[in-house]
């Protein structure tokens, strides 16, 4: 038998991914004490199999903690321990920019191969490598995508909109949504100045067949896999009104919008903005639970 063990903090998807598989779900439970350390309770009796899910926004505390479950739920004799963490953290920064920079996704991702025997996630951000193997030392590191989620979602809302990638590391995932309705898109180039300056240039060619995509009129959307600041979001706006499409809506993987930038987005036209609970979050419209479900039914 396995189980799954979810947290306060990621409770109802995990439950939600409990019920799909037919399996148990059982809490985790944490105490935090005035110092800042986190006592950690784990059901008893484990069986030989266990999940743990929880989504790494917010990752420091989090990862202590998981540590300390996966620590425990060994010393029960669990033999197998899959992460289902469907936002992964310290993924971005896969090499050092500046002399002394520590390369955290090489340092968490030992960590997590070290503690867990699987890893799961959904869009992971990944700059130079092609594999989520290349990052974590698991003997299994699998990413899944949202783009059938997206692309199931988007079709219930519109008939033939537009797609825009604001970079070039977006084009993976545009195509992907794209694809089954054959939708027209395009991928903007960015240049980042730093966390919160970006530059956006809109070149209206479409990338499947090179034929002329005009936005005029049409239902805009953009798709990314993660939203932090907004600021790449905003410029790609900025580009996209000059148009005058009929709508511009987005939808991203990852939700942060952080900085008041959902305000700053409905304020300045976008109709749309739209999430995956990957992250929790208001802006959540859509679920991947099913496509983690699916990937642990055919192990």
């Amino acid at each position: 038998m396995t189980i799954i063990l979810g947290f306060d903090d990621y409770l109802y998807p995990a439950q939600q991914l409990a019920q799909s598989l037919l399996i148990p779900f059982k809490k985790v439970e944490l105490h935090q004490f005035p110092d800042g350390e986190t006592k950690v309770t784990l059901p008893v009796k484990l069986p030989r199999q266990i999940i743990l899910c929880r989504t790494l926004n917010q990752p420091n505390a989090k990862l202590i903690e998981l540590i300390i479950t996966s620590s425990a739920a060994r010393a029960q004799g669990v033999e197998h321990i899959t992460l289902v963490a469907p936002y992964l953290c310290y993924m971005r920064q896969d090499i050092a920019f500046n002399t002394g920079e520590a390369v955290s996704q090489k340092i968490i991702g030992h960590l997590l191969g070290t503690y867990f025997d699987r890893v799961i996630t959904i869009d992971p951000h990944l700059h130079r490598i092609n594999s989520l193997s290349e990052a974590i030392s698991s003997n299994q590191a699998i990413a899944l995508h949202a783009s059938s989620a997206i692309s199931t979602f988007l079709q219930q809302h519109f008939t033939q909109p537009v797609l825009i990638g604001p970079d070039q590391e977006s084009e993976q995932w545009v195509k992907a949504i794209a694809k089954p309705y054959q939708w027209h898109y395009t991928i903007a180039t960015k240049e980042r100045l730093g966390d919160k300056n970006v530059v956006i240039t809109l070149e209206t060619n479409g990338q499947e067949n090179h034929n002329e995509v005009t936005l005029t009129n049409r239902d805009v959307i953009i798709v990314d896999d993660i939203a932090s600041t907004g600021q790449t979001l905003e410029q790609a706006v900025k580009q996209i009104q000059r148009q005058v499409p009929a709508s511009i809506s987005i939808i991203v993987t990852h939700a942060f919008f952080v900085d008041n930038a959902i305000t700053r987005l409905t304020h300045m036209g976008v109709d749309n903005i739209w999430s995956s609970d990957s992250v929790l979050h208001n802006s959540n419209a859509f679920s991947i639970i099913d496509i983690i479900a699916e990937q642990l039914k055919l192990s």
